[in-house]
């Protein structure tokens, strides 16, 4: 269980610090944050505490966890100074908003009016909730693809634009379907790499380029980006997170890339495009993977 009582002495001791640091005599970089100074924080701070779940490090997770309450409740503080809302508000309305959002958990949920059946799986509590907000919260919009965000990293706006199409019925009847949208789209990026190179040598988009490949380059990208969407629709067929994946990934080639990186410098092996250096490369590569294991 929960202890509230200290929860609350904590949460009420992280106030007091924040108040100090915003306040005249405070830290003069507090100071001068604004909730619009803080938005690269916020979102570097959640990338490092999803990292650090992902790493399925407990200690770690609660230190950047910690950092994210930081930024969430010193943005908050920022609107509370300025006369706009408190923090209590926020909170107070979330909790209300939870309340309302589960009727199957809260009798006295304003959302009762939406339950159809019995909550019992995750697909009928995603539906319950999304009526909800349609209808008794009066968020309906023109289209389910509103409710994304404009600003989410592209990527993301993939997956969530696949997911809630999906979720309405615009879908694969199995997953085959969907992988095979995605070779369907591979091989448009192929076809469109051909023309790239049938239009001669040059550098595309600059200066000098011919229009002719310019426009085959455009086209290239468009393949490029409906490949990118396709395999977040897969994503969502898979129940991977695509954000999630990208980061792992990036953080296995960096380890097995500054391993090559440091090897060929020990060897006093060139890093250069020659086929010996190549190979060098490909050795050291396949070490890494296999110190991985």
């Amino acid at each position: 269980m929960m202890d509230k009582e200290k929860t609350a002495e904590a949460y009420k001791r992280f106030l007091e610090v924040i108040e100090t640091l915003r306040s005249e005599n405070g830290c003069p970089w507090d100071k001068e944050q604004t909730p619009l100074s803080m938005r690269g924080d916020l979102i570097e701070e959640t990338f490092e505490a999803v990292d650090a779940i992902t790493s399925k490090n407990a200690l770690h997770a609660k230190e950047e966890l910690g950092d994210v309450l930081l930024n969430d409740t010193m943005i908050s503080y920022m609107y509370e100074q300025k006369g706009e809302w408190t923090i209590a508000e926020s909170i107070n309305e979330l909790s209300d908003k939870l309340i309302r959002r589960h009727p199957h958990v809260f009798k006295e949920s304003d959302g009762a009016s939406q339950v159809q059946d019995s909550a019992d799986t995750s697909d009928k509590v995603l539906s319950q909730w999304d009526r909800i907000k349609q209808n008794v919260e009066g968020r309906k919009a023109e289209s389910v693809l509103d409710s994304v965000p404009e600003n989410f990293p592209p990527l993301l706006k993939s997956y969530k634009y696949a997911k809630k199409a999906i979720k309405k019925g615009f879908d694969w009847p199995d997953n085959a379907g969907c992988r095979a949208k995605v070779e369907e789209e591979w091989q448009e990026v192929i076809e469109a790499e051909q023309a790239v190179k049938a239009c001669g040598n040059g550098k595309p988009l600059e200066v000098s380029s011919t229009p002719e490949l310019d426009k085959a380059q455009m086209h290239l990208e468009e393949e490029l980006g409906d490949l990118f969407f396709s395999i977040a629709a897969y994503c969502v067929k898979a129940g991977i997170n695509p954000e999630n994946a990208v980061a792992r990934a990036n953080k296995k080639f960096y380890e097995r890339f500054t391993f090559v990186e440091k090897n060929m410098e020990k060897n006093n092996w060139p890093m250069e495009n020659t086929e010996e250096s190549r190979n060098h490369m490909s050795e050291l590569w396949k070490t890494a993977k296999r110190n991985e294991q």
